[in-house]
Order: C-alpha cells, then sequence, then structure tokens
C-alpha cells in the first residue's frame, strides 16, 4: 500500500463531494461513485436548479449553512468560499439579530465566526463538484451503484463490488449514501452484524417552496439571523434567505397531523404562509414570484449511526460521512455543516494515521462520536419537547412529561434571558450554529447563572396563529381551490 491509502467515496453529495475535495486536495487517489447523472454546465445557480437529483429528495427542500460550514470553507476551502460568494451567495451577520434590549453590544471575542449563509443547498453542490472534479487525483464515475464490499482475511476493506460484478480496489470507502447509510447493509451481505443504531423521532413533515425576489432586500427582519422564523405551539414557519435574490418558506408540522396534509396545494400553502406574521411579509402581493412547486417530505428520525461509533470497528476502512454517519431533524439546519466539517476532520485522520488498521478505524469512531453525539442528543431532546408541546394542543389532550437534563434551564428560560443579556444570547446562538457543543454552553455555571440572574421582560413572542386559526385558514383556502376547480 502507498503512504496514503487509495479511496473510494460512494455517494457524490454534499458529504462525498466534501470528502472527495479534501482527500484531493491531500493527494489521495480518490473515486466517487455516484448513481445518479452530474451537473449540467453553466452558471452554478442555474445549473443547480436543472440538476435532478432523484436520489437525494432533500435537496429540493431548504438547507442552511450553519457558522460551523461557513468556518470550514472559509479555513480549509478558500477557493471554494471565493467561488460561493462569486455565484451570488450572501454572508449574513448574525449579530444583527441581537436583541434591542440586549447588553454586550460590542464586539466581544469570538463574534468574526456568527456568520451563517444564504445559499440554496444545489448552488452550493455545483460549486463543490466542481472543485471537486477538477482535483488531478479525483475521478467521478456517474451512473454506478455499489452493492457490497471487499473484505480481505486481516478485516479491512479491499474494495467495492458494483452491480455489474466489478470490483474496485481501495484501501478506504466511505460511505456517503446519505440517510441511506448503506455500509449496514454491505456488512450484512458479508455476514457482519453491527448493533442497532441510536434512534429518536424528529416529528416532521415539511412543506416548501422556492421564490425569487422581485426587489434587492429581504423583505422582513432576519429574527433569527440566518432566517425569519416562528418555533409556535403546533407548527413551525420559516423564511430562508437563499442565493441570487432567491429564498424559500417552509411550513412544518406534525406527520400525523392529517388536517394539515392539504398544505400541499399551493393556495392552502400561500394562505397559511400569508397568515403568520412573520412569513407574512415574504409573502406580499408583488414582493416575489414562485419558482417550484410547494414540495412535501416526512423527515427521518435523528439517528447516530452504529457503524460510526462504534468502539469496536467490525472492520477497518469503513468509514461512514455524513448523513450516513448522523441525521439530525433539519428544522435545527445542522446536516450540511456537519457534513463538511466532519469530511475535511476524516481527511486530517487519514494523514496523520494512512495505515489502515483496528488503530485507524477506533480513531475515526472516536472522531465521528465527538462530532456528532452531542447534535444528536440535543436534537432528540430538543425534538421530544418539542413533540409532546404539538401533541398536546394538535391533539387536544396533557402534555407528556419529557425528561430534561438535571439544572440545566429551559430553553424557554434561556430564550427568555437572552432578550436582555447579550452573552446569554451569544450561548445560545453558537449553540445553535453548531460553533459550542450544547453541554458546554447550557451546563456551564457562569452560563446559568447569568440565566438565573436575567430579569427579562414580559415581551410577547414572535406571533403565530393558534390552533383553530391555522385550521380555519387551511380549510377555509382549501374550499376556496375547491370552488375554483369545479
Amino acid at each position: 500500500m502507498t503512504d496514503k491509502p487509495a479511496v473510494v467515496v460512494v455517494g457524490g453529495g454534499i458529504a462525498g463531494l466534501a470528502a472527495a475535495l479534501a482527500l484531493g486536495e491531500r493527494g489521495h487517489r480518490v473515486q466517487v461513485l455516484e448513481r445518479s447523472a452530474a451537473p449540467p454546465e453553466g452558471p452554478a445557480a442555474l445549473a443547480g436548479e436543472r440538476w435532478l437529483r432523484s436520489s437525494v429528495p432533500q435537496a429540493e427542500h431548504p438547507h442552511m449553512l450553519t457558522s460551523v460550514g461557513v468556518g470550514v470553507l472559509r479555513e480549509r476551502a478558500p477557493a471554494l468560499w471565493h467561488d460561493v460568494l462569486a455565484a451570488g451567495a450572501v454572508p449574513l451577520d448574525l449579530l444583527a439579530a441581537l436583541p434591542p434590549a440586549a447588553t454586550h453590544r460590542e464586539p466581544e471575542p469570538g463574534d468574526e465566526a456568527l456568520v451563517a449563509l444564504a445559499c440554496r443547498r444545489k448552488t452550493l453542490e455545483v460549486l463543490l463538484f466542481r472543485r471537486a472534479a477538477a482535483q488531478p487525483t479525483v475521478r467521478m464515475r456517474h451512473g454506478v451503484t455499489a452493492r457490497g464490499l471487499a473484505i480481505d482475511a486481516e478485516r479491512r476493506v479491499s474494495g467495492v463490488l458494483l452491480d455489474d460484478g466489478s470490483r474496485i480496489p481501495a484501501d478506504v470507502v466511505l460511505d456517503a449514501t446519505g440517510r441511506r447509510a448503506a455500509g449496514r447493509d454491505w456488512l450484512a451481505a458479508a455476514g457482519i452484524q453491527l448493533d442497532a443504531d441510536q434512534v429518536a423521532p424528529s416529528g416532521f413533515r415539511g412543506f416548501s417552496r422556492f421564490y425569487q425576489l422581485n426587489g434587492r432586500d429581504w423583505p422582513g427582519p432576519l429574527n433569527r439571523g440566518n432566517a425569519a422564523g416562528v418555533v409556535a405551539d403546533h407548527y413551525a414557519a420559516v423564511a430562508h434567505p437563499g442565493d441570487n435574490g432567491t429564498f424559500s418558506i417552509i411550513l412544518a408540522v406534525l406527520p400525523e397531523d392529517a388536517a394539515m396534509r392539504d398544505l400541499r396545494h399551493e393556495t392552502v400553502f400561500t394562505a397559511a404562509a400569508r397568515a403568520t406574521a412573520i412569513t407574512a411579509p415574504w409573502m406580499a402581493d408583488g414582493v416575489a414570484e414562485p419558482i417550484s412547486p410547494v414540495r412535501a417530505i416526512n423527515c427521518p428520525p435523528n439517528t447516530l449511526r452504529a457503524l460510526a461509533v462504534t468502539d469496536r470497528p467490525p472492520v477497518a476502512g469503513l468509514y461512514p460521512v455524513g448523513d450516513a454517519a448522523c441525521v439530525t431533524d433539519p428544522l435545527y439546519g445542522r446536516g450540511m455543516s456537519l457534513a463538511l466539517a466532519h469530511a475535511y476532520a476524516l481527511a486530517d485522520l487519514l494523514l496523520a494515521r494512512p495505515r489502515v488498521d483496528e488503530g485507524q478505524a477506533r480513531a475515526a469512531a472516536l472522531l465521528a462520536d465527538r462530532l456528532f453525539r452531542p447534535w444528536y442528543q440535543q436534537a432528540a431532546a430538543d425534538d421530544a419537547a418539542r413533540i409532546a408541546l404539538w401533541r398536546s394542543v394538535v391533539h387536544g389532550t396533557p402534555m407528556e412529561a419529557v425528561e430534561r437534563v438535571d439544572g440545566r434551564p429551559a430553553l424557554t428560560e434561556i430564550s427568555a434571558a437572552a432578550r436582555v443579556d447579550g452573552l446569554v444570547w451569544r450561548g445560545l446562538i453558537r449553540s445553535f450554529m453548531g460553533l459550542t457543543p450544547p453541554e458546554d454552553v447550557f451546563d456551564d455555571a457562569e452560563f446559568r447563572d447569568r440565566v438565573r440572574r436575567a430579569r427579562p421582560p414580559q415581551l410577547p413572542g414572535v406571533p403565530a396563529l393558534d390552533r383553530d386559526s391555522l385550521l380555519h385558514t387551511v380549510r377555509t383556502a382549501l374550499a376556496g381551490e375547491l370552488i375554483h376547480e369545479h
């Protein structure tokens, strides 16, 4: 084996392409195997709109690049960062959302990292593909499906088996198959069983649509720093800025909320978004034109993959990356950023430990565990609390008790304190943006003390429709559509 292991990346999404770019920059021989076609030529934003990704249905929905992802691009992939900005993406200064009554308004250490990016996923993905494909040691192969692994007598990966019966030699295989996480099936086919994955419900069905602004400015303030949104007691509504004057609206409900299934109709979706105060300015007449249909998606549960984090790696040289390692609720917008961070961290690991053996495998599992576990646990806990609240309102039943970390303030307490304490606000934003693990913020004694000592005024939160009003809006809009059809 050469000093640098030959790598096959199975999957050409964000995680797989980022891994190919990071490894190619370090001189690894890399092959990327992708089932779908390559993106078309032309300007990145237009190419992204025309790129059909049937194997990646979530690519057609809103995505966010949080501060972690921005940091990876700026520090580890500066040429790609330049490409993204030149293609029309917009950096978002999160400090613009500092509440008016909050203290500590002067710059604080670390504020320079509080930046997000307004950019559609497929625009970023096209540019990432082009940068990765331009690496002289990276080869892109499209229309190719992996069906299994070749494993040698020492329980090391030795290649990838394809549907056509051929075999591609490899020292390392990165499973970048996204939510399918095909690595478990590959091992099962080889007679190797894994422990169960850790799974917690996300309780999220999303309806989304993209728009093109008729003007230049965002129609309303970005109260969340990187978005304008509200997570109410039975639904969520969020406007996400994108590149080149585009934006998206997403309405999120419980998957079992049958009354909200009619949000898939354009007139119903529009009525609900216009009736919600935070998204209403974005939907006002003349502000923007729709550039996509309304699309619906049921989000998978939060999942931490056993293959990614096991302390007993079944084979050396097989490493999940991105969603194949961990899935968190897209409501928190961490997926793309964690995928970028993971891809570059794995590339660093393979450079530092090029020998494919049990030690490398354990190091990769420890890396994944440290990166993903805090965010999986936080998403699982936040979703459990939100699902309990939403179900109590939707079904009219008492709210189920939700387990909390001992001594940790409730998110409602932290959010209230953040209105008047700029340091609490920064801690909250740093956690939301993935810069600081939740336990390092919420379990810090000084942070907890600041939350307790804060005396926020009884200000109203971001307004949203109550359950009866949303039901009335949906039913009225649907009735109007049915009358129009007939």
